[in-house]
């Protein structure tokens, strides 16, 4: 038996502390485990070694600023994490592994306003069929990671808002998926799963604060504060999009009047251009034909951009993040968005928030919330699953 403070109990922490930090970064080199969990170089060489010889962790030969140096990831033999991301009208699920590595991916059309029972039967159904492609088996899965386009109750893992997925009404998404499979769910909202994607494998790599902003049927923005997604006490943090903009604006699905999302979501500008365009546009139609040089799709993506900055400048007087990501369709505007964005920021952000902020847009694309769902889980799972009873 351990006790606190024994030989035994501290050698246990430093191996979680070394497998924590190789699992949240994908792989890093041994002189970079010692400076992130402050070990020394000798006690991260033994607890690598060690680590080996139980199977956790794979070692390569690599380089580092011209140097020979030793990578570290979690063995591809260790386990294997499922993202599923509903989006409004999509369903996308990935397969991958600890050491970060993406086995399948696929995505399929699907109306999220339809019933939870539905949904779930379709995330089934390809969870399976990717693990078939991938060649591995279902026991091997240790944790599912679950992004809805909805803000999610931290305590029971419940929708916070039955006005935006009307079919979900009374569902717990984590206790319906956990209930399916057997294995372990982590729920979270699409924004901030989209700012996770990034941090880990897109646009945010290297940021300790960053904002993500996703623009699609509703507004959202996912915060990293300190290399962590910050949700609220309500899990609620980042509704940006019901920011006010306007008293007497359009009304909202909240309640509110003029909110952010009256101005720049899907269902609200899309019928701008059905006069001109038809009625089966697409936010992503949109953007493409912006980017052809259509005027009409032009102005709507400015105009989307300039409210979008107005709250982004928001964000950045109350939370001075040194990073925004922009995601979604719109990201894929270029500068047709970003431009009036960074207008609008400058115009409405307080000069020593404004002045330091880098706007990218996001690396991912769609794929930035199914792969934040698979970070989630390598985030959230427990070292001590992967290390087992150790002497």
């Amino acid at each position: 038996m351990e006790t606190p403070g024994s030989q035994s109990s501290l050698h246990r922490a430093n191996l979680e502390r070394v497998v924590r930090a190789v699992r949240a970064a994908g792989s890093l080199t041994q002189a970079d485990i010692a400076r992130t969990t402050g070990l020394s170089a000798a006690t991260v060489s033994n607890i690598v070694r060690e680590l080996k010889e139980l199977g956790t962790v794979d070692v390569r030969t690599t380089s580092a600023s011209g140097r020979r140096a030793r990578s570290v990831s979690l063995s591809t033999d260790a386990g294997i994490v499922v993202g599923v991301d509903f989006g409004h009208s999509h369903l996308r699920v990935a397969v991958g592994n600890l050491a970060h590595q993406v086995l399948a991916e696929e995505a399929e059309p699907f109306d999220v306003d339809a019933s939870a029972d539905e949904g779930f039967d379709r995330a089934e159904k390809l969870v399976g069929r990717l693990l078939t492609m991938a060649g591995v088996d279902r026991r091997k899965i240790i944790g599912i990671g679950l992004g809805v386009p909805g803000p999610i109750d931290l305590e029971t893992g419940a929708l916070g808002s039955t006005a935006i997925l009307p079919g979900w009404r009374g569902i717990s998404p984590r206790e319906e998926l956990e209930a399916r499979t057997g294995v372990p769910v982590h729920v979270d909202n699409d924004a901030n799963l989209g700012a996770l994607g990034e941090l880990v494998w897109g646009s945010g790599r290297g940021s300790r604060d960053l904002a993500y902003i996703k623009v699609a049927s509703g507004v959202g923005a996912g915060l990293v504060i300190n290399g962590q997604i910050y949700r609220g006490p309500g899990g609620t943090a980042g509704e940006i999009g019901h920011i006010t903009l306007d008293e007497s604006g359009p009304v909202c699905r909240c309640g509110n009047r003029g909110c952010l999302e009256t101005f720049t979501a899907a269902r609200h500008v899309l019928p701008l251009l059905h006069a001109s365009h038809g009625t089966d546009l697409t936010m992503h139609r949109v953007v493409q034909l912006a980017r052809e040089g259509d005027p009409g799709c032009r102005r709507v993506v400015s105009d989307i951009g300039r409210h979008i900055g107005a709250g982004i400048a928001q964000l950045c007087n109350l939370l001075n993040p040194s990073r925004v990501v922009l995601g979604g369709d719109l990201a894929e505007a270029g500068e047709i968005a970003l431009g009036p964005i960074r207008d609008a920021v400058g115009r409405y952000a307080i000069p020593s928030a404004g002045a330091g902020l880098a706007l990218v847009p996001g690396a991912l694309g769609g794929r930035a919330e199914v792969l934040g769902a698979l970070a989630l889980v390598l985030r959230e799972m427990g070292d001590g699953l992967l290390l087992g009873p150790v002497d």
